[in-house]
């Protein structure tokens, strides 16, 4: 079986939060999609590990923020690779609550979907949330990020609690990227690249890790330059 195959499937990227009382979280996901119009209804599939999980299994409710191809390498790291157990992901992010309570990302956000869960799937490792939709606005006129083009353009990767995430097809990118003199984050697999550099925390296309300033992190996870390995 090929897995790139599955790659093929179109994806975008969004920030799923919701609530448990009086706290809030939030994470990145990639699979949503909408069941019917009438009613409106959606899903989205949750790794069961994540906080995020259980905030909404126990709320029954959540917000779909849909991010823009401007989000920042550091915002979606933020949300996709650092666990709300450890650290407060909305701190210094701009949010409001909606109907649902649940939060509302502000920032890099394209529009909004408030929804109610109805009913939730079993799947394993993760949990489809099949759900109502209870409200939505569109909040800029940015183009929304696709998941190539996270993949693609901004060199991110796939946590391993992501619904898409292939130990194999990690190892089938290392070895095409071998000439490619690329670096990758040993703590969460981010893949620098000097032809893409990292704009969004001015490393310019076309510089070389070497070049790269020692107080550079990586725009994921935070890690320092020291914990990036060349690929071999």
């Amino acid at each position: 079986m090929d897995e790139k195959t599955l790659h093929k499937i179109s994806y975008g990227l969004y920030i799923i939060s919701s609530k448990d009382k009086e706290k809030i979280n939030g994470q990145i996901a990639n699979v949503l999609f909408q069941i019917t119009s009438v009613p409106p209804q959606i899903a989205i599939s949750i790794n069961k590990e994540n906080l995020t999980y259980n905030y909404i299994k126990n709320s029954k409710v959540f917000v779909a923020s849909i991010l823009s191809e401007e989000t920042p390498m550091n915002f979606i790291g933020t949300f996709g690779f650092k666990s709300g157990r450890d650290i407060n992901k909305f701190e210094d992010i701009r949010y409001r609550t909606g109907i649902t309570s649940a939060p509302i990302i502000l920032d890099y956000t394209v529009g909004y979907i408030e929804a109610e869960v109805i009913k939730e799937i079993d799947s394993g490792t993760h949990s489809i949330f099949l759900a109502l939709v209870k409200d939505t606005k569109i909040l800029s006129d940015e183009k929304p990020i696709t998941y190539e083009y996270y993949h693609e353009c901004k060199g991110g990767v796939s946590p391993k609690t992501a619904p898409t995430y292939s130990s194999k097809i990690d190892k089938i990118n290392e070895k095409e990227e071998e000439k490619m003199d690329k670096y990758v984050c040993d703590i969460c697999g981010y893949v620098y690249d000097p032809e893409k550099g990292d704009p969004d925390n001015g490393i310019k296309p076309g510089t070389t890790f070497e070049n790269i300033s020692d107080e550079w992190v990586c725009p994921l996870c935070g890690a320092s330059k020291v914990d990036f390995s060349k690929q071999e």
